[in-house]
């Protein structure tokens, strides 16, 4: 898999990948999502490519207070092949490069796949509970 930087091409791949992982919710429009992330650290948003098709994607951010990582995805018939530890690696190699002490992340409470696997890479869960106000509706 090759990891590249996110690519305005890449959009429809992205998103139907996002569709196929369950990752779209209504309250979040993914073109919206990734107008945004272009305008704030867009090397941090990462594609993964076999054979040129779009198979993984992992967006990041530093505030300068902590990092966040935001939308991982595997396509269903990749997963479990170390593809996801590979853009987790990357994104986390980017921070650490902008001196980010820490990475939080937020995982529904219902994906057990996914809280596993952030588990098994060293994440921990936090005591805290996460809040959120939207400031601008989609």
């Amino acid at each position: 898999m090759q990891i590249e930087e996110f690519a305005e091409s890449d959009q429809p791949a992205v998103i139907a990948l996002w569709r196929r992982c369950n990752l779209l919710r209504p309250w979040n429009d993914p073109e919206k999502d990734i107008a945004r992330k272009l305008k704030v650290q867009r090397e941090m948003f990462l594609v993964g490519k076999i054979d040129a098709h779009v198979v993984a994607t992992v967006m990041g951010g530093y505030d300068g207070h902590r990092g966040w990582v935001n939308y991982l995805a595997v396509d269903p018939p990749h997963q479990r092949r170390g593809l996801a530890r590979a853009m987790m690696d990357e994104v986390t190699r980017r921070l650490t490069a902008l001196g980010c002490p820490k990475i939080n992340l937020q995982v529904r409470d219902d994906n057990l796949e996914a809280i596993e696997f952030y588990e098994a890479i060293g994440f921990a869960r936090d005591r805290a509970i996460s809040m959120g106000k939207r400031l601008i509706a989609d």
